[in-house]
Order: C-alpha cells, then sequence, then structure tokens
C-alpha cells in the first residue's frame, strides 16, 4: 500500500510530534492555555484553507463517487474538526470577530500556500498526498494521547476525544482510500514526487506545533 510507503517517509518526523511540548502537554493537561488560544485560533485561520484542498479535490474528481467523498471530507473539516474548534474557542472565550480580525502567522501562510499550489498545479493524487499528513497525523497523535494519558483532563479531554474518535478515524480512512486507489498504478518518479509533498506537509505541520508552542512574530 502506497499510503504504507507515505507514512514509513515521513515516520522520524511523525515519532518527534508525540514528545513535542505543545502535543505533550495536551496530553498532560499542562500546556498553557494562552498558547492553546493562539494555536486555536491560528488552526481555526489554517482549516479555512485546509478545506479548499478539499474542494479542489470535487472539481478534480472524474467520477460522481470521488466528488461525493471529497465533498464529504470538505464537509468534515468546516462541521466535525472546526466544531471542536468552535467548542473551545467558547471556552476561551474566543469571537468570530477575533478570528476576523487575526492574521495568519508566516508559518501557517507559508504551509496552507504550498498545499493549494501543489494541489493546483498537481491533479488528483497531489491532492490527496498533500491533505493526508495533516488529517492522519491528527488521528495518530489523538490516539498515542489517550493511549498514553487517557481523555479525562477537564480541559484537553475533549480534544484528545475528538482526535482518536471512529468518527475522525472515518475521515482520514476515506483520504487513505483516495490516495490508495489513484496511487496504485504510477511510476518510481511520480512516487518520489508524492512522497516529497507527503514528508514537506509532515514537516510544515512539525512548524505548527513549535510555532504554537513558541508564539511568533
Amino acid at each position: 500500500m502506497f499510503s504504507k510507503e507515505l507514512y514509513k517517509s515521513a515516520k522520524e518526523i511523525w515519532d518527534s510530534y508525540y514528545t513535542h511540548p505543545f502535543v505533550r502537554g495536551i496530553g498532560e493537561g499542562s500546556l498553557e492555555k494562552d498558547k492553546f488560544k493562539f494555536y486555536i485560533i491560528q488552526d481555526y485561520i489554517y482549516l479555512l484553507d485546509y478545506a479548499k484542498l478539499f474542494a479542489l479535490g470535487v472539481i478534480k474528481s472524474k467520477n460522481e463517487s470521488d466528488m461525493k467523498k471529497f465533498a464529504a471530507l470538505t464537509d468534515g473539516i468546516l462541521n466535525s474538526e472546526m466544531g471542536i474548534h468552535r467548542v473551545y474557542m467558547k471556552k476561551l472565550g474566543i469571537t468570530e470577530l477575533d478570528i476576523a480580525s487575526e492574521k495568519p502567522t508566516l508559518d501557517n501562510t507559508s504551509y496552507t500556500s504550498y498545499m493549494l499550489s501543489v494541489a493546483h498545479c498537481g491533479d488528483i493524487k497531489e491532492v490527496a498526498v498533500a491533505a493526508l499528513s495533516c488529517m492522519w497525523s491528527y488521528e495518530m497523535i489523538g490516539l498515542k494521547l489517550k493511549e498514553l494519558y487517557g481523555s479525562s483532563d477537564e480541559f484537553y479531554g475533549e480534544w484528545i476525544e475528538c482526535y482518536s474518535s471512529s468518527r475522525y478515524k472515518e475521515l482520514t480512512n476515506w483520504n487513505i482510500e483516495l490516495v490508495e486507489k489513484y496511487c496504485q498504478h504510477i511510476s518510481a518518479e511520480e512516487k518520489e514526487h508524492l512522497k516529497t509533498i507527503f514528508i514537506n506537509c509532515s514537516i510544515y505541520e512539525y512548524k505548527f506545533w513549535d510555532m504554537s508552542y513558541k508564539g511568533s512574530f
């Protein structure tokens, strides 16, 4: 399976997520709320562009079935994943006006610009692979944190539950299925090209965690 090859290519990067102080702080319940507030705002802004990535998948789909899958993934981001952000916005006193008045950081803009660029320039394979790193790694993080720390923390438990849930896994599985479907008979050169996209997006994921912990100029 090509998705396993992608995972293997970025495994070292993904393993570093679990020990990152921001991610670990969520699991331990020790992460400062101000850092999490900054993250929620920036990630909400990020997800608006991430949803556009799946919308491009609808445009580039070659049949109704895949159009429906990409449409469902777009809906999953806008209503399921962003739903947990809205829960925490309420907890942290963040309004929609706060989001609208906030600008994405340079790291945030660089990441989404890269994803949308490879998706625009490529076909449905690039869309599916560019999207997979974020979605799949969040599922892995959710499962790892639940395994190590549980999800009973009064504040962060709901976040862990969201990303370790069967609903979120379903979204990830749809994304993986699309990767497998369109990458079945590709050349070695195409595989390397797609692995580079996956690795780059995985690095951007790490940078996002780092930015969320350290802040940004």
